[in-house]
């Protein structure tokens, strides 16, 4: 336990992102504090397209609501509905992608061909797709684009499994008599889990960009909610004459994006076998 927690420690560009992300998780949490009195969906006409000033640190929008606040409050649902679709789909094609690699045959069949089903059509496409049956909604977008990623998970967790599957360890389990729901948690689990992980958390930069464009589309958050990609569509006709609208909301995504990219990156060389 303290080899890994040096590992940790000692990965300086992990500490310094981990660090960062902390901090853009704090941002979210405590957003009623950071931006006091300011109401992020309360507009004022008489102060629409104001320019960052310090009355508005982010200037205003078109119905002349404080962007900053914005920014701010809009990091809660942009943060939470990307942590929740990463761990769905972790998850779902974990267990998925453990179940038909275990067990072959028909089942291993059906659960591939549904998989090769959805990744035959574009990913956002599809998205976009169910998430315009379900309705818009960040938690109709979130389902839209878990029902087309688990199929990464899934195959990576089959592959895994199929590597150990016909060990000797795992055939001394089942001469011993093991049964089927230890041998999936004590050996398939464990084997599969880390290299799942270290793909769950490069992946949170690339689900943020997916949420953020559904919405930028209308099929994500709904007003009055502050969400960074429904900021973008908003200020989009306004780039000209009031850049700031889509500056700053753009500046958070990029930031948020990068930060978990290279948190993850950092996270895949600490856990990854190949570097021990």
């Amino acid at each position: 336990m303290e080899k890994k927690k040096n590992k940790f420690l000692s990965n300086k560009v992990f500490v310094i992102f981990g660090i960062l992300a902390i901090l853009i998780c704090l941002v979210a949490v405590f957003a009623p504090q950071i931006c006091g009195d300011v109401d992020p969906t309360a507009g004022n006409l008489a102060e629409a397209i104001m320019a960052p000033s310090a009355a508005h640190r982010f200037g205003t929008d078109k119905m002349g609501r404080d962007i900053f606040a914005r920014v701010v409050y809009g990091s809660r649902s942009s943060l939470s509905g990307t942590l929740i679709l990463v761990a769905v789909i972790l998850v779902v094609g974990t267990i998925l992608g453990i179940i038909s690699g275990y067990f072959g045959g028909w089942v291993d069949a059906v659960i591939m061909r549904i998989a090769d089903m959805m990744i035959a059509f574009p990913g956002l496409v599809l998205a976009i797709a169910v998430a315009g049956i379900l309705g818009p909604s960040m938690r109709n977008a979130v389902i839209a684009i878990s029902l087309v990623s688990w199929p990464k998970y899934a195959r990576l967790a089959r592959s895994l499994v199929m590597k150990i599957r016909h060990t000797d360890f795992v055939a001394a389990a089942q001469v011993t008599g093991s049964k089927t729901g230890y041998m999936l948690w004590k050996y398939m689990l464990p084997n599969t889990i880390t290299t799942l992980v270290i793909t769950a958390a490069t992946d949170i930069g690339s689900m943020m960009m997916e949420l953020a464009a559904l919405s930028f589309l209308g099929f994500g958050a709904q007003p009055p909610t502050p969400e960074w990609g429904k900021m973008l569509n908003d200020g989009r006709t306004l780039i000209q004459t009031a850049p700031w609208t889509m500056i700053y909301p753009g500046l958070a995504i990029f930031i948020t994006v990068v930060v978990f990219n290279m948190l993850g990156d950092a996270l895949r060389d600490i856990l990854d076998p190949k570097t021990e």
